[in-house]
């Protein structure tokens, strides 16, 4: 297979989208023949530097392909480790080209608006010398696994709120309670579900140590600054938004909390049923919901939001309607992803139906074992397999567990096979090194709240 005069060898193509180009694979061919060394630096918030030495071609014959690997590295970089300055060191021409696509009328528009959200600055494109590349800076801390005390252990969903009542590390009380937080433009409606649940939780024990909350979007320390949970709010009110987790908190006592991207805590929840490190937790549902521990348990201070992270470099992919870019995982790992492929797969869905509808109608199907939609979960698991080649080159990945609606029944049980299948046959090293799995009994038996109340330490 030839993708812009890059030869790459992929053995299993996925069923239902023979165009698909993975982008690890892809990538891992294109730097065989690459001799030219650049450096790409990227800083984000208390003043820490992720730095990534590569090389391109650097030939007026591969101009494109240079262009189209820094363009897609950078992309991949932002969303994983989070930033708001790239410094691209060794190549003017690329530096200058990136500039002009990350800004507020380029191609990467929505990127730029986001991380300008995120920091609260614009996104900042550098071009310098390969000698004067930043130096690296990265902080790892330490995550939750604090089980010591009375703790309020809370998940803040689209959908449903959860909290848990934990002391000592048992869950003495958990309630699930419906609300709408992605339909209210008000940040009241949203503060006093919170401050509900977290009264209803301590209610439930003799008094409350401390508040660990897991929640969806991005943060700088307690501070929700892009949520999808608050994406009806308007951006003139997000102060409110930016302090709700403290003042709900406040409104217990004088508490300790932390708040952590619920991908993290997925990860955390894995750690803390096996008892290791190195776990990436992938959750499939409305979207693709990604967090990671490393070796000593700590977090790295990335944002993790692989969703909007490239994987396929097929130049017609189906494109993602909120960030506007294709090839980018929701769309692979997702509720999203079963519904795309469904056509190809002869299968018609109602479009009446809500995503989430027509995500269980498939996996009905499934369960009575319909061909098509079993290509549909056996194209998954091949997607999956070569983006796990691609997440193992930017993260140390031992464990990386499944979670989600996607992964539930007959369906998953087939992704998890098809995936480990090619892995085993085309990366043997990899397949011995990283376990893609499902979360065993103890991990579900910790729970994302009760791994949440693990987010503060007592003083």
């Amino acid at each position: 297979m030839q993708y812009l005069g890059i030869e790459y060898n992929m053995n299993h193509a996925p069923r239902l989208d023979p165009q698909y180009i993975p982008f690890g694979v892809w990538r891992a061919a294109y730097l065989k023949d690459a001799v030219k060394p650049i450096a790409i630096a990227v800083e984000r918030d208390k003043g820490r530097v992720s730095v990534h030495r590569t090389c391109i071609h650097g030939t007026p014959e591969m101009a494109e392909a240079d262009y189209r690997y820094v363009e897609r590295y950078v992309k991949f970089l932002l969303w994983s480790t989070g930033g708001f300055r790239v410094s691209v060191c060794g190549c003017s021409e690329l530096a200058k080209r990136l500039r002009k696509a990350y800004a507020p009328d380029g191609e990467r528009h929505f990127d730029f608006t986001f991380f300008n959200q995120l920091y609260e600055r614009d996104l900042e494109i550098l071009d310098l010398p390969l000698e004067a590349c930043p130096a690296a800076n990265e902080i790892a801390e330490p995550i939750g696994g604090n089980l010591d005390g009375c703790r309020i252990g809370f998940d803040a969903g689209g959908s449903d709120r959860k909290v848990s009542a934990v002391i000592d590390g048992e869950c003495v009380y958990s309630e699930e309670v419906v609300w709408f937080p992605k339909l209210n433009e008000d940040p009241d409606y949203h503060f006093a579900g919170i401050v509900d649940a977290f009264k209803t939780a301590a209610s439930k024990m003799p008094r409350v140590d401390a508040i660990g909350v897991s929640s969806a979007g991005t943060f700088i320390g307690n501070a929700p600054m892009v949520a999808s949970l608050f994406i009806k709010v308007p951006r003139s009110n997000w102060d409110k938004v930016k302090t709700i987790y403290d003042r709900a908190a406040k409104e217990i006592g004088d508490v300790p909390i932390v708040v952590a991207n619920d991908g993290d805590v997925s990860a955390l929840a894995g750690a803390m049923g096996l008892g290791v490190g190195n776990i990436m937790g992938i959750a499939m549902g409305t979207s693709e919901a990604v967090g990671y521990v490393d070796k000593d348990k700590n977090v790295l201070g990335w944002i993790n939001e692989l969703a909007f992270a490239p994987v396929d470099l097929n130049e017609n992919a189906m494109a993602d309607e909120w960030s506007t870019d294709i090839g980018v995982g929701c769309k692979y790992f997702s509720q999203d992803a079963v519904i795309k492929l469904a056509p190809a797969a002869g299968i018609e869905l109602d479009e009446n139906l809500s995503p989430a509808e027509k995500l269980k109608v498939v996996q009905g199907l499934m369960e009575k074992d319909d061909p098509g939609a079993q290509a549909i979960f056996e194209t998954i698991g091949a997607y999956l397999a070569y983006t796990v080649v691609l997440y193992s080159q930017f993260y140390d990945i031992e464990h990386m567990m499944m979670l989600g609606r996607v992964m539930s029944g007959k369906g998953g049980d087939t992704i998890l096979r098809v995936c480990n299948e090619i892995l085993a046959e085309e990366y043997p090293e990899l397949a011995k090194k990283c376990e893609v799995m499902l979360p065993d009994e103890k991990t579900r038996r910790v729970g994302q709240s009760v791994a949440a109340a693990s987010l503060p330490r007592i003083q």
